[in-house]
């Protein structure tokens, strides 16, 4: 699949919104993808998934995967699709007393090769966390994948990084915003009913 593809499964499923979001990063921004919407429909998250792991198993650079794992709560069904496609286990970490960690029971064998996959990546600060605790446990980040990047390809996280899509939406800190200066209030994804604004 091609960036163009996907961002139209983005747009059949009304899953790219418009209007004026309070990201997880802190920034706000007046793009917000809503890969829940995408998600729900197990053929379709399967194929762009599939598409994902595709990129990643293609890359030479990342020789083996043993493991994927991804950032709760937007990465778990990525997670498991791409670990699916690729034959291996699938795990997520949560944020606990406001450090990401791995939880439930899940452990990493020291030396596993992961890649660490999410839905998307703006600022990349997730994926670090996430990268960090595979560290910690003894595993290798062998490379880093997405179904959207949308930092425009600005992201370094210094192993291989793979995306469906790259867009380039500009993120704002909030004393700069211009949609704050407009009156606009930002509103935080999901946290309206049908999680659209």
């Amino acid at each position: 699949m091609n960036g163009e593809e996907v961002l139209k499964v983005f747009e059949e499923q009304e899953a790219l919104l418009k209007g004026h979001f309070l990201l997880s990063s802190g920034l706000h921004s007046s793009r917000y993808l809503q890969c829940a919407l995408v998600l729900q429909h197990p053929a379709v998250a399967e194929r762009l998934c599939s598409a994902l792991a595709a990129k990643a198993l293609g890359d030479d650079l990342i020789p083996k995967i043993d493991v994927v794992i991804a950032p709760a709560l937007g990465g778990v069904l990525v997670a498991y699709e791409v670990a699916r496609t690729i034959g291996v286990r699938a795990l997520f970490t949560e944020r606990h007393d406001g450090a990401m960690q791995l939880r439930r029971g899940f452990r990493l064998v020291p030396g596993e090769r992961v890649l660490v996959v999410e839905d998307v990546v703006t600022t990349g600060g997730s994926t670090r966390e996430v990268m960090e605790v595979v560290t910690q446990a003894g595993g290798i980040v062998v490379g880093v994948g997405s179904l959207i990047d949308r930092s425009g390809g600005s992201v370094d996280l210094g192993v291989p990084r793979h995306a469906l899509a790259v867009l380039d939406v500009p993120v704002y800190r909030p004393e700069d915003c211009p949609l704050c200066r407009e009156g606009s209030p930002a509103v935080k994804p999901g946290s309206r009913p049908g999680g659209r604004s």
